[in-house]
């Protein structure tokens, strides 16, 4: 029997001090402060207690103002500069990504999706990543079109939504429980 045959078993788990190494000191910052049109999404990853994980990691990944993305994907072609990409631990109990609104993307059979970020959480305990979106609230109308933000019912929905705040948003993230977060299978 080899090491590889044997099962995952829960005290195989991520963490604790999962950040160690995987956070640099620019990674909260999407765009640089002084960015015309930055903003800072701040928020909380939650537990399903509802106490704030002060160990986790959330990372994001975003188009840029036009609704393009670097990435040789993007049948566009690349946004040269554009990182797109932030990462921040929530070691102070929070995390903060300074970024910019990211305009609509290209969706599935020609639709357009509502301007979103991808979020990425990771947290002791969780041996893969949890994914969802961020969607900001002054683009209620984009978001009755957008073919994702329609595949989740209705009720759900407004775990996606940020809230504007005076410095840009607020959107918290609830791994389980009362107003748990909509994840998606990716």
């Amino acid at each position: 029997m080899t090491s590889t045959d044997l099962p995952t078993t829960p005290s195989q788990t991520v963490g604790p001090f999962l950040h160690i190494g995987l956070v640099w000191d620019d990674g909260p910052h999407v765009v640089p402060e002084g960015t015309p049109g930055g903003v800072w999404l701040r928020g909380r990853v939650f537990d399903g207690a509802g106490e704030p994980i002060a160990d986790a990691l959330v990372e994001t990944w975003q188009a840029d103002p036009d609704g393009r993305f670097d990435h040789p994907d993007d049948p566009r072609g690349p946004v040269p500069g554009w990182r797109g990409f932030g990462r921040c631990d929530t070691v102070a109990g929070s995390y903060a990504i300074h970024t910019v609104v990211p305009g609509p993307v290209p969706g599935p059979g020609g639709t357009t999706q509502a301007p979103h970020l991808d979020v990425s959480v990771f947290a002791r305990g969780m041996l893969h990543r949890v994914v969802t979106r961020v969607y900001f609230p002054e683009h209620a109308d984009a978001h009755a079109d957008d073919p994702v933000l329609r595949s989740v019912p209705e009720d759900r929905r407004h775990t996606l939504v940020a809230t504007r705040v005076d410095d840009g948003y607020r959107f918290d993230v609830r791994l389980q429980g009362d107003g748990e977060t909509v994840f998606f299978d990716v």
